[in-house]
């Protein structure tokens, strides 16, 4: 099967994209400490990766408080900018288009990871379940712990985060960031106000949807007003259905889904945003999204959207063909195949994964992925003949 949509050139705003593949933010927990500090490796990762249309960065936290994973850099120091200029320019040289994605994780944390060891902060203080947290006990060392108790933020505290996300998106500006995607997805702060399962506030950020959707829509015309509402974007994980109990965490599932990210992405429409981004559930034989959802996406928002989740390259180019989908992001793929584009254009074998380098650690499993090399191939058989 030809893959000729997944090649075509596309916009995103006022960019264009050489191929319609996007890399998406994958957490690898390299950053330099003390700080955490994108690194030269980190630049170097990411430079073997330009070959995506676009790439959007891991996941950087906008504060000190945003952070529930050791080692994971943030976007609020000026070494954090420095270090993620580092980055872009190593993007930019091989022509990429490279966007960070604004991160907090809110009750998802721990008080190790906090200031001072405080409370993590959430809309409503509800303790998270299903999922951990990451904490350092030694250098290069860590260990998964239950998520601390939360506070709730006041109405004054919100106010202040909403700038937070500005702030982190004139950062991202100053590091050379192409655009940026704030992070709504996966039970993290955004998603925790959107949830009723999660917000349980009783003020015009709580109880109705519309309220529950009024710091989503505060952050992203925050954010716009920085970068232009055509270099932003943001990311969802509807969820429709969790079938795997035993998993670390599942994200939430709303009593209805396709009604709440719908009103959802009505917002982002309204606010005129460059790119909706969906990641689906990615453990096998988890159910697909349904089609009158993915339909309802499409007559809803008018900017691109993106799909992540099991893609193969023909599944890819028959929902972009379908016009249901503009962008195709492969995840674990990338991270095993810096060249991943061309594997895919030329029907090359992909590189296995290394799953004990995916979080934490050196350049093994990070930067020492090989790109396909086609004539050594050629060279190795006509020896063998």
């Amino acid at each position: 099967m030809q893959h000729r949509s997944l090649f075509e050139p596309t916009s995103l705003g006022p960019l264009t994209l050489k191929n319609r593949i996007v890399m998406p933010p994958l957490t690898r927990q390299r950053s330099g400490q003390p700080g955490d500090v994108p690194t030269q490796v980190m630049a170097r990762y990411y430079q073997q990766r330009a070959t995506a249309g676009l790439i959007v960065s891991e996941g950087t936290q906008i504060e000190p408080r945003g952070q529930g994973y050791a080692w994971t850099p943030g976007i609020y120091s000026q070494a954090q900018i420095e270090g993620w200029r580092t980055v872009t320019d190593a993007v930019h040289a091989e022509g990429g288009v490279i966007f960070a994605q604004l991160w907090h994780v809110g009750r998802v944390s721990h008080s190790a990871l906090q200031p001072d060891n405080a409370p993590p902060v959430a809309p409503s203080a509800i303790q998270a379940q299903k999922v951990k947290a990451f904490i350092e006990t030694g250098p290069g060392t860590g260990t998964l712990v239950e998520p601390s108790m939360p506070r709730e933020l006041s109405v004054a505290e919100i106010k202040e985060l909403v700038e937070l996300y500005a702030q982190a998106a004139r950062n991202a500006l100053s590091a050379g960031f192409d655009g940026v995607e704030i992070h709504s997805a996966n039970g993290y702060l955004v998603n925790q106000f959107i949830s009723a399962h999660a917000n349980q506030r009783t003020d015009e950020y709580g109880g109705s949807l519309q309220n529950r959707l009024r710091f989503l829509r505060e952050v992203v015309q925050a954010v716009s007003a920085v970068v232009g509402p055509d270099r932003v974007g943001v990311r969802f994980t509807p969820l429709f259905t969790s079938t795997q109990e035993d998993r670390v965490y599942i994200g939430f599932v709303e009593d209805d889904p396709h009604h709440t990210y719908i009103e959802a992405i009505k917002v982002l429409e309204q606010e005129g945003i460059a790119y909706l981004s969906i990641a689906e559930a990615d453990w096998a034989n988890a159910p697909d999204l349904p089609e009158d959802f993915r339909r309802d996406v499409r007559s809803t928002f008018s900017g691109r959207i993106i799909y992540a989740g099991l893609y193969t390259a023909e599944r890819a180019t028959r929902l972009i063909n379908a016009g249901l989908a503009d962008l195709i992001a492969f995840g674990r793929p990338f991270i095993a195949n810096p060249d991943l584009p061309q594997r895919i254009a030329n029907g090359w074998p992909l590189n296995a994964l290394n799953t004990a380098g995916m979080y934490g650690g050196g350049e093994q499993g990070f930067t020492d992925y090989p790109r396909y090399c086609p004539l050594q191939t050629q060279d190795v058989q006509a020896a063998r003949v």
